[in-house]
């Protein structure tokens, strides 16, 4: 279950070849700022994220055309290639001037043991496929309440399991990111609360113990959790390994913002998305920043139509900032 899915049903019930890639700057990025002062990250185009269902072929394309500079890996897609078909797919990644940015994690680690052990038997072949793909980052989310897991016994399993996770991925070069989930009608929506910050998150990296594990950061958890551009810049670039960015509705307390309605970056300005940009640029933050609305009237459109407002948000959202 992924999950949009997922948080439809809780919220009812209550990247190698391109490696070196993320430090080149993005042409994309605005004209108006001398090449030595661009933010190193990427604008990150993620299907899935924005109601687009294409392959990674035509994934490629449409992240082209619309001035993205980098491109989600599809797991999927990349796996069954032999030598020449990955061949063939990163000569068109490098056509079009993209690098690879942070794919899915393939395993449910919030379930039971047997759907975990599962799904960790097929990881390393996965991971062997990315890396000969050149990806080397990946990330996931962390369900932020449990009906029936205490806090402690939730962080015990997480810690435990994502372990397990971080190691496979490590003999593949490929980095772990973890994305806390501070929305409060979420995390309060079953019986046991469980980590919905920055710091707790951190905590449990700390003793996962895994280096190649950090943080996925996302400008709405940030916003629903209270958290600051300082939070941001107490970071290290290494501790963050993939960015999302949205905007929240208007008129809606934070308390009662619900996590799968919200907008484009610099939609509605609820968020703070020059101050969370200008802490990304301070850490000197060089992966990708994708946009996650879980937006009804972007999922409405056109594959091409969404792509394509979608890069236009980014690029107001980029534009805010420039590198020191």
């Amino acid at each position: 279950m992924n999950r949009r899915t997922l948080l439809k049903y809780s919220l009812a019930a209550g990247t190698s070849l391109f490696s070196n890639a993320f430090h080149t700057s993005s042409t994309a990025l605005s004209a108006d700022w001398p090449a030595q002062e661009k933010p190193a990250f990427q604008m990150d185009l993620c299907g899935g994220r924005i109601g687009v269902n294409a392959g990674q072929e035509q994934l490629i394309e449409l992240a082209k055309k619309n001035g993205f500079t980098a491109v989600q890996p599809q797991i999927g897609a990349i796996k069954p290639l032999d030598e020449k078909g990955l061949e063939t797919l990163l000569g068109k990644l490098k056509e079009a001037k993209l690098v690879w940015s942070a794919a899915d994690l393939p395993v449910e680690f919030r379930k039971d043991d047997k759907r975990f052990r599962d799904d960790l038997k097929n990881l390393a072949p996965a991971a062997k496929a990315l890396q000969s793909a050149g990806v080397t980052r990946m990330g996931t989310w962390l369900m932020p309440c449990h009906d029936s897991l205490t806090y402690r016994a939730n962080f015990r399993q997480h810690a435990k399991r994502l372990k397990e996770i971080g190691k496979v991925l490590d003999q593949h070069g490929i980095r772990l990111g973890l994305e806390y989930v501070g929305t409060k009608t979420l995390w309060t929506s079953m019986r046991f609360p469980f980590m919905h910050t920055m710091k707790e998150t951190n905590e449990l990296i700390s003793v996962i113990g895994q280096s190649n594990v950090g943080l996925v950061l996302d400008s709405w958890h940030w916003t629903m959790a209270g958290e600051k551009p300082d939070d941001i810049r107490a970071l290290k670039n290494e501790q963050v390994i993939a960015v999302d960015l949205n905007d929240a509705p208007k008129g809606i307390e934070v308390d009662d913002q619900i996590d799968n309605q919200r907008t484009l970056p610099m939609e509605t300005g609820v968020i703070d998305t020059k101050g969370f940009m200008q802490a990304l640029v301070d850490i000197k933050y060089d992966g990708p920043i994708r946009a996650e609305p879980f937006s009804k009237t972007l999922n409405a459109k056109d594959d091409e139509a969404a792509s394509t407002a979608t890069g236009e948000a980014m690029k107001k959202a980029f534009d805010l900032v420039t590198a020191k």
